[in-house]
C-alpha cells in the first residue's frame, strides 16, 4: 500500500511540542469503523476501510485485548469484544492452531498454523479470560485458550505473545497448569540475556515488538517460582529503553529492525513498537513498584501526541485512528487496524499514569 505522507510539525522539544494537548481518552470510534459483524478489517486508506484486503487473526486478537482491557465497556465495545471472540473461535481448529487470513468472501486463505497469529490469539483470549466483565465471554475464552495453549511454536515472538495471554490467565486462575507450562516454556524460548552491557539481549537482532520479550521475562519471574530472574527482564527492558531514547524522547527501532554491529536507521517507526514498550513498562512498574518505569509509559503516549523524531502527532483526533508509521517526512496517514490498536492500547495505560 502506498504511504500517504503528511507535512511534519515542529521538532520535539520546541515550544509547540511542549504545549501539546492533554492526553485524550481511548476512542473506539475508528475501531468500530474498521469492524463489521465478522471481524476487524486489516487496512484502511486514510480513515476509509479497504475491504478487499480482508481480515487477519493478528489484528482481531489485538482487538480482543483492548476491548477486554476496558474496565467499564460501553455496550458497543462489549459487542466488539463478542465479535472478535467469535472470530477467534472460528479461526481455531480442534488441535489448537489458528488460521490467520480470512477473505472478504469469508473463506480462509491459509491453513491453521502456530505463527505470531497463534500467539496473539492466545494473548487476546487470555486477556478476555482475566479482564472481561462478561462471564459468557470469560468462559468461552478460557475454553479456546486452554485448547491452544497446549501447542508450542518454534518462534520466540509467537511464544512471547502466547505467554502474555498465559500471564493474564494465571492472574485470574493461579493454578491453571497449562498456562503455567506455556509461560515457563516461553521464557526458555526467549533465552537468557548475555552479560555484555553493549548488547544484553538474548538475540543478535531487534526485529519487532521487542519489548514483549522483556515483558514476558519480567512477568514469568513474578508468577513462576522456578522462572527466570527478574533482573534479566529488567536489564533487557532498561537497555531497550536506553537505546530507544533520543534527546529524551522515544525513537523506536524501525520496521527494518536493527542488528548488532549494524548502522541503526531511524525511519520507518511503527506504532506497534511504541505500544509494546508501554505494555512492558507498565508491567515493570506493577511488578517492581518502581515509579521510574511509569516514565516509559508517558514517553510512549508522548510519541503518539507528537513528542517523536519528526515532532508530529501520530493519530487523527477527528477519527480516533492511529497513523500507520512515522517516516522521515511525517506520518503515513493511513489508519489501519494495527496502528489504531496500538494507539488505544497505549492510551489505556495513560489513564493510570497520566
Amino acid at each position: 500500500m502506498t504511504a500517504t505522507v503528511g507535512r511534519a510539525g515542529p521538532p520535539a522539544g520546541s515550544p509547540s511540542a511542549a504545549r501539546r494537548p492533554a492526553t485524550p481518552a481511548p476512542s473506539f470510534a475508528h475501531l468500530a469503523r474498521l469492524s463489521d459483524d465478522t471481524g476487524l478489517f486489516e487496512h484502511a486508506r486514510h480513515a476509509i476501510v479497504r475491504r478487499r484486503h480482508g481480515y487477519c487473526t493478528d489484528d482481531v486478537a489485538r482487538g480482543l485485548v483492548v476491548t477486554s482491557r476496558e474496565p467499564e465497556p460501553t455496550g458497543a465495545v462489549l459487542r466488539l469484544a463478542e465479535c472478535y471472540l467469535a472470530f477467534l473461535t472460528h479461526a481455531q481448529n480442534s488441535r489448537g492452531a489458528f488460521h490467520n487470513r480470512l477473505g472478504l468472501d469469508r473463506h480462509w486463505a491459509d491453513q491453521p498454523g502456530l505463527g505470531d497469529w497463534w500467539g496473539r490469539a492466545l494473548w487476546g483470549l487470555g486477556t478476555a479470560v482475566a479482564r472481561s466483565p462478561a462471564p459468557w465471554i470469560r468462559e468461552e475464552a478460557l475454553v479456546a485458550f486452554s485448547t491452544g495453549a497446549v501447542r508450542r511454536s518454534p518462534a520466540p515472538h509467537a511464544m512471547a505473545f502466547a505467554a502474555l495471554g498465559a500471564v493474564e490467565v494465571l492472574r485470574r486462575h493461579p493454578s491453571h497448569a497449562v498456562a503455567a507450562a506455556l509461560l515457563s516454556d516461553a521464557a526458555t524460548s526467549i533465552g537468557v540475556p548475555p552479560a555484555d552491557p553493549g548488547w544484553p539481549w538474548p538475540q543478535p537482532r531487534l526485529s519487532y515488538a521487542s519489548a514483549a520479550l522483556a515483558e514476558v521475562v519480567i512477568a514469568a519471574s513474578q508468577l513462576r517460582h522456578d522462572g527466570p530472574l527478574l533482573d534479566n527482564g529488567l536489564r533487557m527492558l532498561a537497555w531497550l529503553r536506553d537505546v530507544q531514547l533520543r534527546d529524551g524522547r522515544l525513537s523506536v527501532v524501525p520496521a527494518g529492525g536493527w542488528e548488532r554491529g549494524a548502522v541503526r536507521l531511524r525511519h520507518d517507526q511503527q506504532p506497534i513498537e511504541v505500544a509494546a514498550f508501554a505494555d512492558a513498562c507498565a508491567t515493570a512498574a506493577t511488578v517492581t513498584g518502581d515509579a521510574g518505569w511509569e516514565t516509559g509509559v508517558r514517553q510512549a503516549v508522548g510519541w503518539f501526541l507528537g513528542d517523536n523524531d519528526v515532532g508530529t502527532p501520530m493519530w487523527d483526533p477527528a477519527t480516533g485512528g492511529g497513523y500507520d508509521g512515522l517516516t522521515r517526512h511525517g506520518p503515513n496517514l493511513n489508519q489501519g487496524a494495527e496502528s489504531t490498536l496500538a494507539l488505544i492500547s497505549t492510551l489505556q495505560h495513560a489513564r493510570r499514569w497520566s
